[in-house]
């Protein structure tokens, strides 16, 4: 196995583009595996224009609870997903990660690689010293609310998880709130979860909260921990898209 991870800044991409891109890099590491010679994948960065995408998922389309007029008016589109989950928001000060792993030569099961996502957050969040966790019964990964806060939701989601698999490739992935507009949220219910509040390392660190660039760094660090015990060792590329 070519146990190389590329790490791929995309920058700021549309939603669209960016599930494009997904989709050519899954082909290539299926190509990978099918010529005998089979690759760890690729790690995907980057910020999204702001979009609220829903799955496929019964009931998720009415968990939109904004206009189309007033979705226009906050510059925020609506794309169709075919990931796992119900509805959420990507936005500028949100990094957003696909990895595009194969999960047969990981040796990885879909809820071992959902909780390997998981980890791999509240790892990035333990660096700045927010102390996150996960919550029964609720994919993502929260922040415990401070006893200031009494009559709001005992946690907020301070990263959001949908996947999907092809062929045990990977798609799609995690969503990291570091400085995005939580305004954005209101527009929705995020993840079909009624009264369930929404954080940001932002909210959480105020001017303590890291930049961009360093909260990419800090994730790459983690998934290249979590993934180092099965051969991957991660190497990083410009912005690009396959093939290059």
């Amino acid at each position: 196995m070519n146990g190389r991870l590329r790490v791929i800044d995309l920058g700021r991409l549309g939603y669209r583009g960016a599930y494009d891109l997904q989709r050519a890099h899954v082909e290539e590491v299926l190509a990978s595996r099918e010529a005998g010679e089979p690759e760890v994948g690729r790690l995907l960065l980057v910020e999204h224009d702001p979009v609220i995408t829903v799955s496929g998922r019964r009931g998720a389309e009415g968990h939109v609870l904004a206009s189309e007029a007033a979705l226009r008016a906050a510059g925020v589109a609506v794309e169709a997903t075919d990931r796992g989950g119900d509805v959420t928001y990507h936005g500028p000060g949100q990094l957003v990660a696909y990895p595009i792993l194969d999960l047969n030569a990981l040796r990885l099961r879909l809820h071992e690689y959902v909780r390997l996502l998981e980890s791999a957050a509240i790892g990035v969040c333990a660096r700045y010293g927010v102390r996150a966790h996960r919550e029964p019964g609720a994919t993502g990964v929260w922040v415990a609310r401070t006893e200031a806060e009494e009559g709001r939701p005992e946690s907020a989601k301070v990263c959001a998880i949908g996947v999907r698999v092809r062929r045990w490739v990977s798609m799609h992935g995690l969503a990291i709130n570091v400085t995005t507009d939580l305004s954005h949220f209101d527009l929705i219910v995020p993840c079909g979860l009624t009264g369930r509040a929404v954080t940001s390392l932002e909210r959480e660190l105020g001017e303590a909260c890291p930049s961009m660039e360093a909260v990419k760094g800090a994730l790459v660090d983690e998934m290249s921990s979590a993934l180092a015990g099965r051969g991957a060792v991660a190497e990083s590329d410009g912005p690009t898209s396959p093939g290059r």
